[in-house]
């Protein structure tokens, strides 16, 4: 993000990070197709991808699979008894099933998890290799992945007011700090800003009770509604395209077109290869936010790497 508003950027490649809506699908894919199965076999194209030693990996194999969950955009698959294998997707990992034994992609793939129902293929595109699985024995080792922050759709006001609160931060930031608020990326925080009327770049320290209470409403309406979209696009499927860009967005991938609420064009401030798009007459009072000055609370604010915008 940064404080000048840019017209056009051609180098610019734009990072589709799976959010909460999309995290929830793989979940409730994944549920019905692997819980009470058995890992046969994992293999690794990328060692690299596996950032834990002990338990060794192969500890898994022959291993019926108990449940499986999520720590914030992290997909957790337990085993018995008491073994989790973690997986965050970060940008541009991606999953994909089938009910035969996949052939590992030489370019994207990645690795292959082999249970007896089918298998699961991890594929990462690009060359930048983000991706990372753990493999850790016990509630405590898992609980030491978790970044802190709260599921805003179970939140209280209280709860999400003090999570906000914590720091003095942009309000885009805030929503996307895996430590404040769990599974919120740059895709939903913009349609979560839009629906409170809210800037991108108003402090959190500068809300008063009822734009709290608003922003709150927002972030748990946006988010619910998003699962749902997302879950019903897949039904009893696999989740094929996971994208941060989706024709029914208000506001996020839309700029120059027009607001769904107010017709004014969409516009965006771009940072470190990140887009943020709002409304100017909904969320600015009619300001473009071009001004260079804000620039230097940017520079402070906003992570400048994908893993410090991950939180580790």
């Amino acid at each position: 993000m940064v404080a000048r508003a840019i017209l056009h950027h051609p180098t610019i490649v734009w990072i589709n990070v799976p959010e909460l809506p999309e995290i929830v699908a793989y979940l409730r894919a994944l549920e019905p197709r692997i819980v009470g199965s058995t890992l046969i076999d994992v293999r690794l194209r990328s060692f690299a991808l596996l950032k834990t030693f002990d338990p060794p990996l192969d500890t898994l194999t022959g291993r019926r699979v108990s449940q499986i969950d999520r720590i914030g955009k992290r997909l957790v698959i337990g085993f018995d008894p008491d073994l989790f294998l973690v997986l965050h997707l970060m940008v541009a990992g991606r999953l994909r099933w089938a009910e035969a034994k996949w052939e590992i992609p030489r370019k994207r793939g990645l690795a292959a998890f082999d249970f007896s129902t089918g298998s699961l293929l991890l594929t990462e595109a690009g060359t930048m290799r983000r991706v990372a699985l753990h493999l850790v024995l016990g509630a405590k080792a898992l609980q030491a992945l978790d970044p802190g922050g709260i599921e805003v759709p179970d939140s209280t006001l209280e709860e999400f007011r003090r999570a906000l609160l914590q720091g003095r931060h942009t309000l885009k930031r805030a929503l996307t700090d895996p430590r404040t608020f769990s599974g919120i990326g740059a895709a939903f925080a913009d349609e979560i800003l839009h629906a409170a009327k809210l800037s991108p770049l108003q402090l959190s320290t500068n809300l008063d009770p009822g734009q709290i209470e608003c922003l709150w409403q927002a972030s748990r309406t946006i988010l619910e509604e998003w699962i749902e979209i997302r879950c019903s696009e897949v039904g009893d499927g696999f989740p094929e395209k996971v994208t941060a860009f989706h024709p029914g967005m208000a506001v996020h991938g839309k700029y120059r077109e027009p607001c769904p609420v107010c017709e004014t064009p969409i516009q965006r401030i771009v940072y470190a290869n990140r887009e943020t798009n709002y409304c100017p007459t909904c969320q600015t009072h009619g300001r473009v936010l071009a001004d260079r000055a804000l620039s230097r609370l940017l520079k402070d604010d906003w992570p400048r790497s994908v893993e410090e915008l991950e939180g580790g």
